[in-house]
């Protein structure tokens, strides 16, 4: 379902390129490919029953503004209910029409809604990616290293990429250990490496930016990094600038504290977005 693909260089003389543009290996997830350019939009699938979400992924699938759908587990009223998940993620898939799915269990720790210890969230995902519904799953970094591992392996195995995610909802931490933990995930083998923080001034949000900036001269893997709530809203669109590669957008309620909707993300994209060959 995922595959790290090798740039074409056969025009590498034709245009100028920055050197920022060819340091993302792009790689392709269901019929997307995550590269270089402007942030690939993903819009969360929250709904409480199984009507409910499967109504929200047929509009997602048709929203042009989408190129991600997550299947945010942990907002349905049966989260635990490893069958009846399996069952819903295949109907969803069905929904999308070939538009990748990201299959999330955001647990309490990571602000999300369920309450699971590491044992039974390992088996959960075990059990769904059997299944083979998702094109991507969210692994929670601090579920640590033998919990992450294993659930990669068997991720990897059946060819479905990997976001490793770190999320801080009351601050946003010191440079270096934002700046570690994204090399933390890239060192665990990761596709996607993923950090959202809480800003309380125009300095965090700046500090985050830059260490997002570092990471990408450090690694070739496509990043999610944002700063959370109104403060922190510019980084959700300026992704393209400091080296992030996807964001989130809200359809309809927002699931975190400063997300905007997908037209508006959208519109500012497409605004923000830098030509090629730009010197």
């Amino acid at each position: 379902m995922f595959q790290a693909v090798t740039p074409d260089k056969s025009s590498e003389n034709e245009t100028i390129v920055n050197i920022d543009d060819m340091r993302v290996k792009p790689l392709s997830v269901g019929n997307l490919t995550i590269k270089h350019g402007k942030p690939a939009i993903i819009v969360s699938l929250t709904g409480e029953d199984d009507e409910t979400l499967l109504n929200q992924a047929s509009q997602l699938a048709n929203n042009q503004h989408v190129q991600i759908a997550e299947l945010r587990v942990d907002t349905h009223q049966n989260a635990l209910d490893a069958d009846q998940i399996a069952q819903l993620g295949i109907a969803v898939r069905d929904r999308l029409h070939g538009k990748p799915l990201l299959l999330t269990l955001r647990t309490s720790k990571e602000g999300g809604n369920c309450e699971v210890d590491d044992q039974a969230y390992l088996a959960l995902y075990k059990r769904w990616l059997a299944v083979g519904f998702a094109d991507l799953i969210d692994i929670e970094m601090r579920t640590g290293e033998r919990i992450t591992r294993e659930i990669i392996d068997e991720a990897h195995r059946r060819d479905v990429a990997v976001i490793i995610s770190f999320h801080d909802f009351k601050s946003t931490p010191p440079s270096p250990a934002l700046l570690e933990s994204l090399e933390w995930q890239d060192a665990q083998g990761a596709d996607i490496l993923k950090i959202a923080a809480m800003p309380h001034s125009s300095e965090d949000v700046i500090r985050l930016l830059e260490v997002t900036r570092q990471m990408r001269e450090q690694s070739d893997k496509p990043l999610l990094t944002m700063s959370m709530g109104d403060l922190g809203k510019l980084s959700r669109a300026a992704g393209e600038l400091f080296g992030s590669n996807l964001t989130f957008a809200s359809q309809g309620v927002a699931l975190a504290p400063g997300q905007l909707s997908v037209e508006t993300l959208s519109d500012m994209l497409d605004a923000l977005h830098l030509p090629e060959g730009r010197d």
